[in-house]
């Protein structure tokens, strides 16, 4: 790795993260606050020889934003006898669009008819399956940039067009989804620990209704049923601590569109204040991994 633990490190609880932002200070102080060792890592910066060594930390909190970084932090580390939360498993699975369909799929939790074009032309085939208005997404990718609606075949086919003058495979495939006619909100859950933390509307405008794209957050009570639905999708994708995204149609129906394993949660407790600390009940999950 990138240097030799002290001895007394292997007693810390690791967080990965190349960047510093408000949820990770709010970690931190949460983790300072209660008196809970801790050592900021930056993944950018580590290394693993093949050759299994003592593990450096006990536990790892992984908030590294770069998915590929991530998941092989998460697998390095985990060889190397350290429990990291999220595993490398759930990091992969909700790091990919089409992994996620597939895991909630096989659990049985309502999600937007889906389809995964493996081209340009056989997505424009999918999409006549799926219907219009669609979407299309990038299959890899968080805060809904590239995130393009589709109103009818003549947009999906310049979509396509450009997608497929892209570099790089992945760029040639087609995540596609059918629009879910909703009000102009959807909802996140927070789960951490198989317990729901809170859930709040995210309004914005048309699609995109991301925080950190401009929407607003606002208190939303947990109903069993967005408890049930929440509590399954993080199960489903193997995560302790997910960030479920559910929207509701005009029928009031509840649909999981997507588990995010690194939660960015200021906007969520921004709206619902005092009521909750998501960095405490996240150490708390910690602490209580840690026990022997």
């Amino acid at each position: 790795m990138s240097a030799t633990p002290e001895p007394s490190a292997a007693r810390r609880v690791a967080v990965l993260a190349g960047r510093v932002g408000a949820d990770e200070k709010r970690l931190f102080d949460a983790f300072e606050r209660r008196n809970v060792p801790y050592e900021q890592v930056d993944p950018r910066r580590l290394w693993f020889p093949s050759r299994r060594e003592g593990p450096p930390w006990r536990l790892a909190l992984n908030r590294e934003i770069g998915q590929v970084r991530a998941v092989y932090a998460a697998r390095s580390l985990a060889a190397a006898g350290v429990d990291v939360v999220n595993s490398a498993g759930a990091t992969e699975v909700c790091g990919d669009k089409w992994l996620t369909t597939l895991a909630l799929e096989a659990a049985g939790v309502p999600t937007p008819r889906t389809a995964l074009g493996l081209t340009p032309q056989a997505a424009l085939d999918a999409l006549d399956a799926v219907g219009y208005p669609a979407v299309i997404k990038p299959l890899v990718g968080s805060w809904g940039r590239l995130v393009v609606e589709l109103p009818d075949r003549a947009a999906a086919e310049g979509v396509l067009q450009y997608a497929g003058a892209l570099p790089g495979p992945q760029s040639h495939l087609g995540y596609v989804q059918e629009r879910i006619d909703k009000p102009d909100r959807d909802i996140r859950v927070i789960v951490v620990g198989g317990q729901v933390v809170g859930a709040v509307y995210r309004v914005g405008e048309a699609l995109r209704t991301n925080v950190a794209l401009g929407g607003r957050a606002l208190p939303c009570p947990v109903t069993p049923e967005i408890e049930k639905l929440s509590l399954a999708s993080a199960a489903a994708v193997g995560a302790d601590i997910a960030g479920v995204d559910l929207v509701e149609d005009r029928d009031g129906r509840l649909f999981v569109l997507e588990v995010n394993h690194r939660v960015e949660f200021s906007g969520f407790q921004a709206a619902l204040g005092d009521r909750v600390s998501v960095a405490d009940r996240v150490l708390d999950h910690l602490l209580e991994r840690g026990r022997p």
